[in-house]
């Protein structure tokens, strides 16, 4: 009888504490720290205005934050026609995708936001047209509002080269 009360706890500790059970059991080396997350910076987009990054790149793919349309340069929001505004955030996004060495060919997941839906057809063409052959997935949101009350936001996900 002792005998079988024993033997469930010497299998358990054999799962606790193998190396004791396993003669000559090789120690495992620690594992690999993770490489640090590559922050993406371009000069030709807007500098982020919160304690965000433009893009990262991490597991092979480069996620790019929101971008609405900022003028670079001056920092204020493009006025005037949506089509002016569409043109903005896709050559926001284009610099941020340039710096890291990406074209919208690798693009594989875009988030639209918008805040009127009549944005949308016109938006819808010059995506279109700023994705050439590409055809990525994508989500279009219609919001209550966005930051510096612009009418459009856009974010992506591109593979990134190895």
């Amino acid at each position: 009888m002792r005998r079988t009360l024993l033997r469930p706890l010497v299998v358990a500790a054999m799962f606790v504490f193998p190396s004791v059970f396993v003669q000559g059991a090789a120690k495992k080396a620690p594992a690999p720290a993770a490489a640090p997350i590559k922050l993406v910076a371009a000069d030709d987009a807007p500098k982020a205005i919160g304690p965000y990054s433009q893009a990262v790149v991490e597991g092979g793919f480069l996620f790019a934050s929101g971008q609405i349309p900022l003028d670079p340069k001056t920092g204020e929001l493009v006025t005037g026609a949506t089509e002016q505004s569409v043109e903005r955030v896709f050559d926001n996004l284009e610099a941020v995708l340039k710096a890291a060495g990406l074209t919208f060919a690798d693009v594989v997941k875009t988030t639209v936001y918008l805040t009127r839906l009549d944005d949308f057809s016109t938006m819808n063409v010059i995506y279109g047209k700023r994705m050439g052959d590409n055809k990525p997935a994508r989500s279009t949101v219609v919001v209550a509002a966005l930051p510096r009350n612009a009418p459009l936001e856009i974010d992506l996900v591109a593979r990134a080269k190895r």
